[in-house]
């Protein structure tokens, strides 16, 4: 293996970075600079709703966007302090730790580590694999659930209100029965900003709407001081770097504690990282390597836990932001993580005047632009059931929370692809004037099965889910052929595999078969499938001359051994 390709498999991140292209230059810096102004002051809120410091929020925020930098496979992923991960910290931490800070920090830390342990345990166990469940209806109805959580999330923000609702249907009960109460400068100050994302966005697709958005935002402050007129504005940011720092001894009962709370948080985390990025893939044509987002979300999180941070997954609403702004590779992050650091080190009273208003606006435009309705219609149109899939899991993401939400449709799509296993499509094959081969008689007008002779194509594995379905098919598919049948002959192209279960069944087949006076035959049987077949005894049973290679040699053999008539040629 070449040393390029070596670096690409343990650090994919810093293999795309070795190789970049001058031309993502220009949309990296300005996503990277508007994430930067997005981050700040959500970081920061985010660690308020984990019950630390509004400090921790920054602190958390810089091994992510390094580390994530280095080791992620997706280019466009921002890692680092989100909701549910906030939430769910508080959730496990409180109970442990009342009225203390420092000692809250520090379980906050172990709880970021044990996060690490849990997901690069599960890379070194290669469970990357569960995420092949989520598929393509689930990935747009997530998305599209998410961008409405993120949109109920700011109505307050924009409002100038604080809600006390959870739910979405309960945020616009709320902020309807206080219509009175809404602060109009903070209203029209976010109407505005997001009337201008959208018609940037709209007449200059390629133009920094959001960065454009924040300078305007923080000069109308500025020049209307609109901060004394009661908009809310971010304020002044605490300085500080982060110290190492190992996290506190506990009790054997607390570390089992929050070793459950960890896998609780691990499963939230990935499903929400592993999601954002396959979803963001799908839209920019790449793909993503689930095992190795396994392994940087682990490691970003133990980098947390060393840096006095707290657990973290991925940013949907970052991630859209860098995306409306064309990133093309980690140096977003990169450059977000400089800004941060000179906001912390230099540059605090930067932001100071920047709106929440404007904020919850940019937010808003971002999630607008997940909620993908042409690929709705497109799902429509392929198949009803990956439509309704693709609802249910938008429904389930909003009536439950991300992960029961997800797992609903994960279930949905588990029971939707064994419904096609065990109820496969079946056919009879025969002749179709003026076409080459043989062909399904269903599918063509004027196709017509060869007297006596029934070629029966299955379109699955066979196995216990579908066996007695399968012998009812052959069983029904006989009684309907008009003319009284010599031979049957399956056709096993589509059957790679048999369990013993599908065996014992066609061999119980075969004798119903040899009953009835009709041989029974297979062709084009796979060697893996043969060998299988041999060990169940069945080719001894039905005879190694009934195995055919290929269709026209069972139709000759079946000519030679009933009528002796010539056979239309297929």
């Amino acid at each position: 293996m070449e040393p390029r390709e070596r670096l690409a498999r343990v650090l994919p991140g810093l293999a795309q970075l070795l190789g970049y292209q001058r031309s993502w230059l220009r949309p990296d810096l300005l996503a990277g600079v508007t994430v930067a102004a997005y981050l700040v002051p959500q970081c920061m809120a985010y660690a308020e709703v984990a019950g630390l410091a509004p400090v921790a929020g920054l602190w958390a925020i810089l091994p992510p966007l390094l580390l994530y930098a280095l080791l992620g496979s997706s280019p466009q992923l921002s890692v680092g302090p989100e909701s549910t991960t906030a939430v769910m910290t508080a959730a496990a931490v409180g109970p442990l730790v009342a009225g203390d800070p420092l000692a809250y920090a520090g379980f906050c830390s172990l709880l970021a580590l044990l996060v690490g342990l849990v997901c690069c345990a599960g890379a070194w166990a290669r469970l990357g694999f569960l995420a092949d469940l989520l598929s393509k209806p689930i990935l747009v109805g997530y998305l599209g659930g998410v961008a409405l959580i993120m949109i109920g999330g700011q109505l307050g923000r924009v409002s100038g209100l604080t809600l006390q609702a959870d739910s979405i249907p309960g945020q616009l009960v709320e902020l309807l029965g206080r219509l009175g109460e809404i602060h109009r400068p903070t209203l029209l100050l976010a109407l505005g900003v997001l009337v201008f994302l959208l018609l940037v966005q709209r007449r200059f697709p390629r133009a920094p709407a959001p960065l454009l958005a924040v300078l305007l935002a923080m000069a109308v402050v500025a020049v209307g001081h609109l901060d004394q007129r009661g908009v809310a504005v971010i304020g002044a940011i605490p300085a500080g770097l982060p110290q190492p720092a190992l996290p506190p001894g506990v009790s054997p009962a607390q570390l089992r504690y929050l070793l459950t709370a960890a896998v609780g948080i691990s499963l939230v985390g990935y499903s929400d990282n592993v999601l954002t990025a396959r979803a963001f893939a799908a839209r920019g044509g790449y793909r993503i390597d689930a095992n190795q987002e396994l392994l940087a979300l682990g490691t970003s999180n133990l980098g947390n836990g060393l840096m006095q941070g707290f657990p973290v997954s991925s940013s949907g609403s970052r991630t859209a932001i860098g995306d409306s702004l064309g990133s093309r590779s980690q140096l977003f992050s990169l450059v977000a993580l400089a800004l941060v650091l000179a906001v912390l080190l230099w540059l605090r009273p930067v932001l100071a005047l920047f709106p929440t208003a404007a904020l919850g606006a940019i937010v808003m435009y971002a999630a607008l632009r997940l909620i993908d309705i042409p690929e709705f219609l497109r799902l429509q149109r392929f198949r009803p059931s990956e439509f309704r899939l693709a609802l249910i899991t938008l429904v389930g993401v909003l009536a439950t929370d991300l992960l029961l939400g997800v797992a609903l449709a994960v279930g949905l799509s588990v029971i939707d692809l064994f419904a096609r296993l065990v109820r496969p499509h079946d056919a009879v094959m025969g002749i179709v004037p003026r076409l080459a081969g043989l062909h399904d008689v269903r599918d063509w007008e004027g196709a017509r099965t060869i007297p006596g002779l029934v070629l029966f194509r299955f379109d699955a594995p066979l196995c216990f889910a579908n066996a007695e379905h399968f012998r009812q098919r052959v069983l029904a598919t006989i009684a309907a052929e008009p003319q009284p049948i010599s031979w049957f002959v399956l056709n096993a192209e589509a059957i790679v595999e048999i369990d013993i279960t599908a065996a014992d069944v066609l061999e119980e087949l075969q004798r119903e078969l040899t009953v009835q006076g009709i041989t029974f035959g297979l062709v084009r049987v796979k060697q893996e499938l043969y060998a299988q077949l041999q060990r169940a005894g069945l080719v001894d049973k039905i005879g190694a001359r009934l195995f055919f290679p290929t269709l026209p040699t069972a139709i000759a053999a079946f000519q030679a051994r009933t009528t002796g008539a010539p056979v239309p040629s297929p």
